[in-house]
């Protein structure tokens, strides 16, 4: 594990309050769009009214900081205490589009309420799979995490899916700026500079496409000053087997997903996550999950897209990511504030999406590399095939539109396909134990390198 010149682990390392909120704001920008979307898809499928929808957002947001709090700064045995942001996932949609329609939003809240907790008390139980988890499958799903990314990045560059002018020369211009800004300031200065790369290409892709007409601030001024996140707003939630059944489908493929980000990011910030440690973090995803129901929001998971800052900028302090959750609680408190960060056009995101999604690719191959793929030549196909299966649903999206639609939620994940095929392959081939681990197999044969 690094480790600071005090001797503290690098992920304990508490920085000063101005790098703190930099590098939090940082997160906070690169998260906002997918933290948003979801909210924006339930209120159009409930048909709820543009002040529904705005209040809708920023319970969504409070909810997100205080599950980002959990998550890393921990409370007796629950939450992980890496750099993880929390965000809604989108692995939820589909079945919550379809309660919304069939029994509006408390008929979301009850199944999820119920979800939360039951992945709360599965947290233990689920976490003694870590064993299945060598570095080749976690490799190939980190590698699968960045990969399946990335089209969002591309999407984000070319104006964001369903611009009518998706693909214009002025968009993928400015996410070229953004992207070129974040290259040279790496390239060009070390430390606080390079840290906050990501965060200044923003600014200076902000800055270039206001003449573009591309920034537009007129929500500000209609948006509240202040908005008081009630519990059951919507009223007393609705408890239906079928739904409830449906949002445990999802979070079992939640848990899944985290896992895999959860070993990206000790991966990154080199931090063994081991059985412990799962059990807290999932601990925290299951309450954040059932808190969510409570403040009118949705099930919580580790934001994927926030894996690749960490790598990108090198700032390793769960501290970090604790301030980003206070900003999301105080973006959910005021929702002026909540507006600004959304007049972030989609072009300018892209520029550092990109970015930050091939530096979790990245991440993974790095993983990849501590196996041994001479000594154990099934180890190719374990990396092979999952990550073939794996990108499956990101390269043809109606690939398994046949299959029944109670396995949908599986078969559009990708992280979830590609993880359960590389540990399905590795136990095939290794066994549970997951024999692969270069280092491993150097000590066993008495090596040194």
């Amino acid at each position: 594990m690094a480790n600071t010149q005090n001797g503290v682990a690098a992920v304990d390392e508490m920085l000063p309050a101005g790098k703190l909120f930099l590098y939090g704001l940082q997160h906070v920008l690169a998260m906002y769009a997918g933290a948003v979307a979801v909210p924006l898809i339930i209120a159009a499928a409930a048909g709820l009214t543009q002040t529904q929808t705005a209040f809708l957002i920023n319970a969504d947001l409070f909810t997100c900081g205080i599950a980002t709090l959990l998550q890393t700064l921990g409370i007796w045995k629950i939450g992980i205490k890496i750099p993880v942001i929390q965000g809604v996932t989108f692995a939820a949609v589909t079945p919550m589009v379809i309660m919304a329609q069939e029994g509006g939003m408390t008929l979301i809240f009850g199944s999820v309420i119920v979800a939360g907790l039951f992945t709360f008390l599965a947290a233990p139980f689920f976490s003694k799979l870590i064993r299945f988890f060598p570095p080749v499958v976690t490799g190939s799903i980190i590698t699968i995490i960045g990969i399946s990314l990335l089209p969002v990045g591309i999407n984000w560059a070319g104006g964001g899916v369903g611009n009518k002018a998706f693909g214009s020369l002025t968009f993928i211009f400015i996410a070229a700026v953004v992207l070129v800004t974040i290259l040279l300031l790496n390239k060009l200065f070390t430390g606080f500079i390079s840290h906050i790369a990501v965060l200044l290409g923003l600014i200076v892709g902000l800055i270039v496409a206001i003449p573009f007409g591309l920034v537009d601030f007129s929500g500000v001024s209609a948006a509240p000053w202040l908005g008081i996140d009630i519990p059951f707003h919507f009223g007393v939630p609705k408890f239906d087997i079928g739904s409830i059944i449906a949002m445990i489908l999802v979070m079992l493929v939640v848990m899944v997903e985290s896992t895999g980000d959860f070993l990206a990011i000790g991966e990154i910030v080199g931090k063994k996550i081991g059985e412990e440690e799962l059990t807290a973090g999932l601990r925290a995803d299951g309450l954040a999950t059932a808190l969510g129901g409570i403040l009118n929001a949705f099930p919580y998971t580790a934001f994927a897209q926030n894996v690749g800052l960490v790598g990108l900028t090198g700032v390793r302090s769960r501290f970090v990511v604790a301030v980003s959750g206070v900003i999301l609680v105080v973006m959910g408190l005021f929702p002026k504030l909540a507006t600004i960060i959304a007049s972030l056009p989609n072009a300018v995101l892209g520029g550092a999406g990109i970015a930050m999604f091939g530096i979790v690719a990245g991440s993974g191959i790095k993983t990849l590399a501590k196996v041994d793929f001479d000594r154990n030549v099934n180890n190719i196909f374990i990396v092979a095939i999952s990550i073939g299966i794996g990108l499956i649903p990101t390269l043809v999206p109606t690939f398994f539109q046949n299959f029944p639609s109670w396995s949908q939620t599986i078969m559009h994940s990708g992280i979830t396909l590609g993880s359960i095929t590389a540990i399905i392959l590795n136990a095939f081939f290794n066994g549970s134990k997951g024999a692969g681990n270069l280092d491993e197999l150097k000590a066993n044969a008495g090596m040194r390198e």
